[in-house]
């Protein structure tokens, strides 16, 4: 029997389709991320980028994103590598780190919507950034991961 791409090839190795279809569609690395100026240390809020839509958890111009943000980060096997925000959870970052993808997963149970009835996306828990006052986000500061801010 033949093992799935995402457990017999390092994401180098991956077609663009197999690198696309490891995002399971959380939302979470579109949201407000809020660094420390002073120790560096990145507060996650529940404020979505402005091509989230909120109630699907997909970007409303994917292809164009970065002409619209362009500070939307592309991710590639290098960045996933050396950037720390990527949710415990993320496909991307699992695989990097050599663990299997969790049950709920797509690739896994073959059910997009599993992770959002599961609770583990964003879907309908954020408002666009574009709602609130820049001097307003630390208000919407969250712990994602399961720990009291």
């Amino acid at each position: 029997m033949t093992r799935p791409f995402w457990q017999s090839k390092t994401l180098e190795e991956m077609t663009p389709e197999e690198w696309e279809s490891l995002c399971d569609g959380c939302g979470k690395c579109c949201v407000v991320k809020l660094e420390d100026e002073d120790t560096g240390a990145l507060a996650y809020t529940r404020l979505h980028c402005k091509l989230l839509d909120g109630a699907t958890c997909q970007c409303s111009d994917y292809a164009n994103r970065r002409q619209h943000v362009p500070d939307c980060v592309q991710l590639t096997p290098v960045i996933v590598e050396q950037v720390d925000w990527l949710p415990r959870t993320c496909a991307y970052r699992l695989i990097d780190e050599g663990k299997p993808l969790p049950q709920w997963h797509h690739l896994v149970c073959g059910d997009r919507e599993r992770i959002h009835e599961l609770g583990h996306s964003v879907r309908g828990q954020t408002v666009s950034e574009e709602t609130v006052f820049e001097e307003d986000e630390i208000q919407w500061v969250i712990d994602w991961e399961g720990t009291e801010p």
